[in-house]
């Protein structure tokens, strides 16, 4: 017996069965030695009963086939039973199963296979005549020969690929286009999952260049890398491998978003973590993770420099890649941190698991907080210099089924749009904004979603007014950035310092301009309006849709329509979309069905732009954020219409009339401009 082996012999069969994952060095020279001393024997006919086996490795796999070769020059050979579903997806992915013999219980086990084949040779198809893709979906009755004549119109105009527009159109899902790839091509089409991946095989290609090729390496076997694509006929994207890895290439086809979903896990996983994955779905409580409850032990880490220098290099990454926010969380088997770029969350580092709880200890003593409280959400405030750049840090914990969950709101003050000249805004727009900002009364509002920039803009605004000869004042929560000259006041409702209240006693500062973060309730409403129609500038935002929804909001909020018609005096709506990354823009003339869409005149030449993907802008072609914006100046005729009660719709058909121009028809401006492309303007304000 070899040390967590089991070997018998029955007839002229020895059999192999080993007890644990053969997924590490260890594990692997103890097969290997098992196979040495058959051979020692003149035990050339060996079964490998892998019943007991949750996973294998590219390393394990090598040593299998290196003992089959061996075995069959001898007139023996090697043969696997039992393998679990997941061993068997990899025996598939890397050809081992074309040349070792894998079968089920050993009972029913049939003669040995022969002498090896290349596990890494070409599919059988793939020099072969291939049926083409189409003729596959119809045959297997999922596509309609109209459909497919409809796909091939537009292929010879988008020059696309036939499958990428089936999928487009909604004609066939993703997941039946692959099996009739797999068929066209004779390559595995499989589900990717923990464990199917090897972390050997992924340090061969860096993550950058593996997150924007699309491809994710599985398992390095003699030399021959098996890589999942979700494009079979990427092969520049596969020559690029090959040369960067020095191996061979073996393809697998899994969807996009399975690639792009494991990418982060198969880079950041443990060769050891393949001893938690189960071969049974009730074991999976096997891979839960075990929250210490020594806080003593917890509060001694969260003081150590491994903790003190993690902790950092996040702040330090997170300011560096301009991050708005950062995400620290845990699950049942993995913390991640994640940085949210542009609108958009990105996983950037999986910590040790059991420094978890350090890590929040460690931003709760930067914060001032109570360290022992774990079952309350806490906020609080932590102020760094890093990079020669103050950034204050807004801290919020919550806590959850498996740790609390730390987000970190990063204000970095040089970032700050503080110029209305910077705000992105249509020289007609901008000229407007600006004689809104000089009248010496009314209620100016600015309106989106949370995150659209709304706060920004009123920075920008009250920068431009202030003046010593201005008496300002601000009602915040909370006050993000600081200024000269300005009074800023934050609101605190634990002690019953809300908005209205602190209003209130701002009238009686004597101001000029007041600006208030955000009209949440009927009575920061009033008080705003009565505020515009004595006299002061008032400057507010608040969560609509549109511009003209701030209207209806308004009255929603009881507001007397005759009221708020002579107070208002503009409202403006925006949404950040995600501009191109200037170090990878590549230019393109829209299709006709584009141009349709964005509502261009028929039988125009519009030039695009978009990004290709590159490491400055995380492979996702853009990088940075610019406005689009609806300006409506409330002139006579609205006000009419507002005292009239009118709808939604009587109004907007008033503005338009009036030469109003919608988000639509900024963000459009925009993507002709070069600065952004027509799908983040549709994601941004929900086009049809």
């Amino acid at each position: 017996m070899t040390e967590a082996i089991v070997q018998t012999r029955v007839g002229a069969m020895s059999y192999l069965a080993p007890a644990h994952a053969l997924a590490g060095d260890e594990a692997n020279a103890q097969l290997q030695a098992a196979f040495t001393s058959c051979i020692a024997a003149n035990n050339v006919r060996v079964v490998l009963d892998l019943a007991t086996v949750p996973l294998v490795n590219g390393r394990a796999i090598e040593v299998m086939l290196d003992a089959h070769a061996r075995l069959g020059t001898l007139g023996g050979g090697l043969k696997v039973l039992n393998p679990n579903g997941l061993v068997r997806d990899i025996f598939r992915a890397t050809g081992f199963d074309q040349s070792v013999q894998v079968g089920g219980p050993a009972a029913a086990a049939p003669g040995l296979a022969g002498p090896a084949r290349s596990a890494t040779s070409a599919p059988a198809a793939r020099g072969a005549s291939r049926q083409r893709l189409g003729d596959i979906l119809i045959g297997r009755g999922l596509l309609k020969p109209e459909q497919l004549e409809q796909a091939i119109k537009l292929q010879s105009q988008l020059s696309l690929q036939l499958g990428r527009i089936l999928v487009d159109k909604g004609f066939v899902r993703e997941c039946d286009l692959l099996e009739a790839l797999s068929a066209q091509f004779a390559l595995p089409c499989l589900s990717l999952r923990p464990g199917m991946y090897d972390p050997a095989a992924a340090a061969l290609l860096g993550k950058d260049v593996a997150r924007r090729l699309e491809v994710l390496p599985l398992f390095c076997v003699h030399k021959a890398l098996t890589i999942a694509t979700s494009d079979p006929q990427a092969i520049p994207v596969f020559d690029e491998v090959a040369t960067r890895t020095g191996c061979r290439i073996r393809l697998v086809l899994a969807r996009r978003e399975e690639i792009v979903a494991h990418l982060g896990e198969a880079y950041d996983a443990s060769e050891g973590a393949g001893m938690f994955i189960s071969t049974q779905e009730k074991d999976l409580e096997l891979i839960d993770a075990h929250i210490p409850d020594d806080y003593t032990r917890i509060d001694e880490l969260a003081g150590t420099s491994p903790v003190i220098n993690l902790v950092n290099a996040v702040i330090q990454r997170a300011v560096r890649d301009r991050a708005s926010d950062i995400h620290i969380e845990v699950s049942r088997s993995r913390a991640r941190v994640r940085f949210r770029i542009d609108g958009v969350l990105y996983e950037v580092m999986t910590p040790p698991l059991e420094l978890y709880p350090a890590i929040v200890s460690r931003l709760k003593v930067m914060a001032n907080l109570d360290i022992a409280e774990r079952r309350l959400p806490q906020d609080g405030r932590i102020q760094v210099t890093t990079q020669n750049r103050s950034v204050d840090l807004r801290f919020s914990s919550l806590p959850g089924l498996f740790g609390e969950k730390i987000v970190l709101r990063v204000l970095d003050k040089n970032q700050s749009i503080l110029d209305v000249e910077k705000l992105a805004l249509s020289e007609a727009n901008l000229a407007c904004f600006k004689r809104l900002l000089s009248r010496s009364h009314g209620l100016i509002l600015v309106t989106g979603p949370t995150g659209s920039g709304k706060t920004t803009t009123l920075y920008a605004a009250i920068n431009q007014l202030k003046s010593i000869e201005k008496n300002i004042v601000t009602i915040e929560d909370p006050v993000e950035i600081q200024l000269d000259i300005i009074n800023q006041n934050q609101v605190n409702e634990a002690i019953g310092l809300s908005f209205p209240k602190v209003l209130k006693h701002v009238l009686r500062q004597d101001p000029d301009i007041i600006m208030v973060g955000e009209i949440r309730d009927r009575q920061t409403a009033q008080i705003a309006v009565q505020a515009a129609l004595t006299g002061h500038l008032v400057l507010s935002t608040l969560h609509t849709n549109d511009a003209l929804g701030a209207v209806s909001r308004m009255l929603d909020m009881g507001i007397e329509p005759y009221l708020l018609a002579s107070a208002v005096i503009g409202v403006m709506a925006q949404r950040l979309v995600r501009r191109i990354c200037a170090e990878c823009t590549t230019h393109y003339l829209a299709p006709p069905e584009v141009a349709a869409a964005c509502g261009w005149a028929p039988g125009g030449s519009y030039r695009l732009a978009r990004g290709r993907g590159c490491p400055a802008c995380y492979d996702s072609g853009y990088r940075g954020r610019v406005a689009i914006h609806e300006l409506i100046e409330i002139d006579g005729a609205l006000q009419q219409r507002i005292v009239a009660k009118a709808g939604a719709e009587e109004l907007r058909a008033a503005a338009q009339a009036a030469g109003q121009r919608g988000l639509r028809g900024d963000g459009m401006d925009t993507v002709l401009a070069g600065h952004t492309t027509p799908e983040e303007i549709a994601r941004a304000i929900h086009m049809p």
